[in-house]
């Protein structure tokens, strides 16, 4: 009896044990490369931007591009959950802290792996962010896929604790996969 090959390819993709574009499916053994985050500004604030997170070497370079910020220095952070609910950006829980270290500057070994510092808005407003990071990865205990990224009002002093006194969330975002270019 045969078979056409029309409706086998059918009723295979039907059953999931088949895809008729496998292109079009993700890769389950290529590691992921990049991530994103769109930042949103918080109830009163009109701060807004895109970050990127792209593997480099033994770390992860993170750059994008923050604007509406007051000019000066803002704190800079990855934090526990990527809840972007509360109009304050507090869903988005404490600073990422897989290591349980206290409260540091990014060039600190004993830091929270969400230790960014600060990022710095000149006259008009705008960050630009360009940095390796060697603490955060895309996977394991220290993976930041699915956690906040906020951007303060004010700047870290990068010592109180337990997040360096940089007051109010004035963006929040979700780092989520991204695809790879």
């Amino acid at each position: 009896m045969k078979i056409n090959r029309l409706l086998l390819t059918t009723a295979l993709c039907a059953l999931g044990i088949f895809s008729a574009n496998a292109a079009d499916e993700p890769k389950k053994d290529k590691p992921l490369e990049r991530a994103v985050a769109v930042l949103q500004a918080t109830q009163g604030n009109q701060v807004k931007g895109v970050i990127t997170f792209t593997k480099a070497g033994d770390g992860v370079r993170v750059e994008g591009e923050v604007t509406g910020l007051a000019p000066g220095k803002h704190g800079f952070h990855v934090h526990q959950f990527g809840d972007v609910t509360s109009a304050d950006g507090k869903a988005a829980g404490d600073h990422f802290n897989p290591g349980g270290h206290s409260h540091g500057a990014p060039d600190v070994e004993n830091r929270h792996a969400g230790d960014f510092g600060n990022i710095e808005a000149d006259q008009s407003g705008t960050a630009k962010v360009s940095f390796v990071d060697k603490h955060i990865t895309f996977d394991g205990a220290n993976s930041i896929l699915g956690r906040g990224l906020v951007v303060h009002a004010k700047a870290d002093d990068l010592k109180s604790q337990p997040s360096g006194e940089a007051g109010p969330r004035v963006a929040v975002g979700v780092i989520g996969a991204a695809k790879s270019q």
